[in-house]
């Protein structure tokens, strides 16, 4: 045993990694699938197979080898859909996305869904909040609400602050081309400096903007109007043109390192609570 382990090489302990990382991602790929059903009948013709030889069964090995000979053709039948998704999944991956510049053309569909759908609502009269994750991770705040990854859309997005949708009072996550989450509660702006005529949509998109560097969108369901609020500033009103260049230019800009936004954010939390000090002893 000592021998072999003296034998190993570098590549030789690579190789058997990516073997490992590969089957570990198929399996979890076919996890929760009808393929995981027939992965399972496929070991146990292997097995059989196998013990066809040793028992010299020479008929049933007979028809075992004969169907092992076209197994790459039954296996590419039989999990056709499984191999379709995970090739669509690798084109999709984030590495290829930035070698190919697809993230750009994702992120300007989810700013025309985002850009329809506050149209939308805000024809209506219907009060929305919308968070777009930017450099800032926003995990505390999704894990509040509902989970949900699902892709963006607007019909998706209307349809979560239908006034009969339990989830329309919340705000939702969107991280990338996903909607993580919905009926998330968000923090209240602390500036004694806004002003009173600002609902409670309004205040919790300025308290989220405050402290991490996302993107909050509000429509009003008193006035219609669609506001941004952004690094403690409320832009408003926006209509859907304007919106929409807005979200490409902040989404596109990338922003700042993690790191240097997370200390932005408590420089920003921190001036907040000084002048809300400041105005209680006044």
């Amino acid at each position: 045993m000592w021998e072999i382990l003296y034998g190993l090489r570098w590549r030789d302990v690579l190789d058997i990694l990516l073997l490992a990382v590969v089957l570990y991602w198929i399996l979890l790929t076919f996890k929760g699938t009808r393929a995981t059903q027939m992965l399972v009948g496929v070991l146990l013709l292997g097995g059989a197979t196998v013990a066809a030889r040793h028992y010299e069964l020479f008929g049933t090995s007979w028809i075992l080898e004969n169907f092992w000979a076209y197994w790459v053709l039954a296996l590419i039948v039989l999990f056709q859909p499984e191999l379709r998704r995970v090739l669509a999944r690798v084109g999709h991956s984030r590495l290829l996305q930035g070698v190919l510049g697809a993230g750009h053309r994702e992120r300007g569909a989810v700013v025309d869904d985002v850009a329809q759908a506050a149209d939308s609502l805000a024809a209506k009269r219907i009060g929305a909040l919308m968070v777009l994750e930017r450099s800032t991770g926003l995990r505390q705040y999704a894990e509040l609400g509902v989970p949900l990854d699902a892709l963006v859309s607007s019909d998706l997005l209307e349809s979560l602050f239908h006034p009969y949708s339990p989830l329309h009072d919340g705000a939702i996550v969107i991280q990338g081309n996903r909607v993580v989450a919905a009926g998330c509660f968000l923090p209240l702006s602390r500036n004694p400096e806004v002003g009173r005529e600002l609902g409670t949509r309004h205040r919790a998109a300025l308290g989220l903007s405050e402290e991490t560097d996302a993107a909050v969108l509000v429509v009003s369901e008193e006035t219609g109007r669609v506001s941004l609020a952004v690094e403690g500033q409320m832009e408003s009103p926006l209509d859907r043109g304007e919106l929409r260049r807005r979200l490409t230019g902040l989404l596109a800009g990338g922003g700042v390192a993690p790191r240097a936004s997370f200390l932005d954010a408590l420089m920003r939390r921190w001036a907040t609570e000084r002048k809300a000090e400041r105005h209680g002893r006044a």
